[in-house]
């Protein structure tokens, strides 16, 4: 696997893809910096190094045409600030005034092109297109694990123009041999955590990890679809009844595998779908008609705690109960405190996906596991079991 420290940038032009498609708020202030201070390790590299680095990234959903409110030129200050360099920004990133920059650029200094999806060519991995970013850099750097899923003209087609010069950068670098240690290479036992809304949304994960997890704790939401699945009443819980037979066949599937399955055994329910709604403890399966599960309840969190104890590698992805809202948050904040207990206890512990990445950031965890990942659709397609392309065509 060739990484950054496998390349010597004296006095050449690092293209490097990173992403930074990070939160604005209404005055284009960046609210949330953790992508850009991802990136800065590999930037640094290259500048310590004697070399120069081109920033390529995209910011929201701009599909194909410019959109001023999606301008990297608003994060220009903000990167500059965080790297410790003055960044300096192009109004496009291909073209002749950006090829001009490119050349122009000294050693030891920072160009920031405009947002890659202000031209279709990107998103569609045009070949043109990413010849034409090619012709921007010396060595080509992916460092973009969010977008290492997609077969974007920055994140997978570009590479073939550098078949001799391109890597890893640090950050991408660190989501492989994450997952890696989960799926590979993992000290048992191993136990994976999957929460969130939907069974459908995990299925394809669930039967990737079997053969490679001992235990599977299954929470938040898709818990009700194998309770009611198993015959039990969950009242007016979300429940995906078209999935219960899929449900049934995971627990098969596990058994066959010697996986032991937690379920939740006890719920905090409520009588509305509120934060100040009237709420009790309940068995999982004994939930009335106008109740709905909400979050887990004590003796669920007692054997929880139990299981990822004794864990020493562990996935978490998705929460355990509704923790966007105060009353119901106690469950996965509780999740957190067992993953650090057990992570200062030796245990190798990675968060990835969406709402498990919020809520570890919403409930200050970030520094309290050994990694959270950065990609949320590429770590969920990793943890499927596919080969993201944006990966193989740095390893091709």
């Amino acid at each position: 696997m060739r990484t950054i420290d496998n390349f010597n940038f004296e006095n050449k032009k690092a293209l490097i893809r990173v992403d930074f498609n990070v939160p604005l708020d209404a005055e284009f202030n960046v609210t949330d910096t953790s992508r850009i201070e991802a990136a800065k390790p590999t930037i640094l590299k290259v500048l310590e190094d004697g070399g120069s680095a081109i920033l390529m990234s995209h910011l929201g959903r701009p599909k194909g045409k410019v959109n001023a409110d999606m301008s990297l030129s608003h994060i220009c200050d903000k990167v500059s600030e965080i790297i410790g360099v003055q960044v300096k920004f192009v109004e496009n990133c291909v073209g002749e005034s950006v090829e001009q920059a490119s050349a122009s650029l000294e050693d030891g200094e920072i160009l920031l092109l405009e947002n890659l999806r202000f031209h279709s060519e990107e998103e569609g991995g045009d070949e043109a297109f990413a010849e034409q970013l090619s012709k921007l850099g010396d060595i080509y750097v992916n460092d973009a694990f969010g977008t290492a899923h997609r077969a974007h003209a920055s994140t997978t087609i570009v590479a073939k123009f550098f078949p001799d010069n391109k890597c890893f950068g640090y950050l991408l670098t660190k989501e492989i041999k994450a997952i890696e240690k989960v799926m590979q290479t993992g000290e048992k036992p191993i136990t994976a955590i999957l929460g969130g809304a939907k069974v459908s949304s995990k299925i394809t994960i669930i039967e990737n990890i079997l053969d490679k997890v001992d235990h599977l704790i299954v929470g938040g939401g898709m818990t009700y679809t194998f309770v009611k699945a198993q015959g039990g009443s969950i009242g007016d819980s979300i429940c995906e009844d078209d999935k219960m037979d899929l449900a049934l066949n995971i627990l098969k599937q596990a058994e066959a595998k010697g996986v032991k399955v937690h379920l939740p055994v006890d719920v905090l329910a409520a009588d509305d779908f509120d934060n100040d709604a009237n709420t009790q403890f309940l068995s999982v399966d004994e939930i009335p008609e106008g109740w709905q599960g909400l979050d887990a309840g004590p003796q669920t969190l007692e054997n929880f705690k139990e299981v990822i104890l004794q864990s020493k590698t562990i996935l978490w992805n998705g929460p355990v109960g509704v923790f966007e809202m105060e009353n119901f948050s106690k469950g996965t904040i509780s999740v957190g405190d067992f993953i650090d207990e057990a992570t200062q206890n030796g245990a190798f512990s990675l968060v990835g996906g969406g709402d498990s990445v919020a809520a570890v950031k919403q409930f200050g965890f970030q520094d309290k596991v050994s990694y959270v990942s950065t990609g949320g659709g590429a770590m969920l397609e990793s943890l499927e079991g596919r080969t993201l392309p944006g990966i193989a065509a740095i390893l091709d």
